[in-house]
C-alpha cells in the first residue's frame, strides 16, 4: 500500500480545466489498477491532493436540482460566474475567491475501503482545523459537510463536500469558506437545503482576512494524522 500523497497547489485556476485535470489523474489510477489485476502485477498506485482556488463558479451534482440555481444565463454572466453540471454527489454549491478547495484523488485501497469513513475523515479534518481557531463545528445529520450552530436556529454551513468514487478511487472533495464573499451564496439554495445559512471563517472570527496558507497547513496536519499518510511535493 502506498500512503504517500502528492500535494499540488494549483493556485487560482479555472474550474473546467481543473476538473479535466482531476479526470486525467483519476483515469490514470483506475487504468493502473485494471492493469495490475489483468496482468497480476503489484505496481503501486499514486495518490494526489490538489489545492485550488476557483474564479466564481456554481456546480451542480448529478443528483442535484437545477431549480436550486436562482440565476439565468445572463445573470450569471453579469456576476462574472460560470456554471457546470458535474459527476460528483450532492446538489448545488459555489466556489470562488477566498475558498480553499481540496480535491483528494486517492486510491482508497491504499488506506481503507469505506466511502462513509472517507467522508467522515474529510469532515473531521475540517472540524479539527476550525477548533484551532476556537470554533466548535460539527456534522448535521443527513447533510454531508461541516456546520456551525448545529441543532440551533442559526445553523450555518462552513464547508461543503461532494465526492465521486469508482473502483475505490476518489475525486472532487471539499470546499472550506475562509475569506469568501458570502453574497454569492444568495444566488443558490446551497446544497439544496432551505432555511439554513452559510458562513466563512473570517466572518466567524470577525477579522478582515484569515491567512489561507496557515489554514491549508492545519488541514494537511490533520489529514496526515487521520489517513496515516505522508504528503510529498
Amino acid at each position: 500500500m502506498n500512503k504517500n500523497i502528492q500535494l499540488q497547489d494549483l493556485g487560482n485556476r479555472d474550474y473546467k480545466s481543473t476538473w479535466e485535470y482531476q479526470e486525467e489523474l483519476f483515469k490514470d489510477i483506475v487504468d493502473l489498477k485494471i492493469k495490475n489485476r489483468r496482468e497480476e502485477l503489484d505496481l503501486p498506485t499514486p495518490n494526489y491532493l490538489l489545492f485550488v482556488e476557483h474564479p466564481h463558479v456554481y456546480t451542480l451534482g448529478k443528483s442535484g436540482d437545477l431549480e436550486n440555481l436562482l440565476l439565468n444565463e445572463k445573470q450569471l454572466e453579469a456576476k462574472g460566474a460560470t456554471f457546470y453540471k458535474i459527476n460528483r454527489g450532492g446538489d448545488i454549491t459555489y466556489h470562488g475567491p477566498g475558498q480553499i478547495v481540496g480535491y483528494p484523488i486517492l486510491d482508497l485501497e491504499n488506506f481503507f475501503t469505506d466511502i462513509h469513513k472517507y467522508l467522515r475523515f474529510l469532515e473531521e479534518a475540517m472540524i479539527l482545523t476550525l477548533a484551532e481557531y476556537g470554533l466548535e463545528s460539527g456534522r448535521s445529520e443527513g447533510e454531508t459537510g461541516v456546520w456551525l450552530g448545529v441543532g440551533t436556529p442559526f445553523a450555518r454551513k462552513i464547508c461543503a463536500m461532494g465526492v465521486r468514487a469508482s473502483r475505490w478511487v476518489t475525486m472532487h472533495g471539499f470546499a472550506l469558506n475562509v475569506n469568501v464573499d458570502l453574497g454569492y451564496f444568495d444566488n443558490i439554495i446551497p446544497c439544496g437545503i432551505r432555511g439554513k445559512g452559510v458562513t466563512s471563517l473570517h466572518v466567524e472570527l470577525g477579522v478582515e482576512k484569515v491567512d489561507e496558507e496557515e489554514v491549508k497547513a492545519k488541514i494537511l496536519k490533520h489529514l496526515t494524522q487521520l489517513f496515516e499518510a505522508e504528503f510529498i511535493k
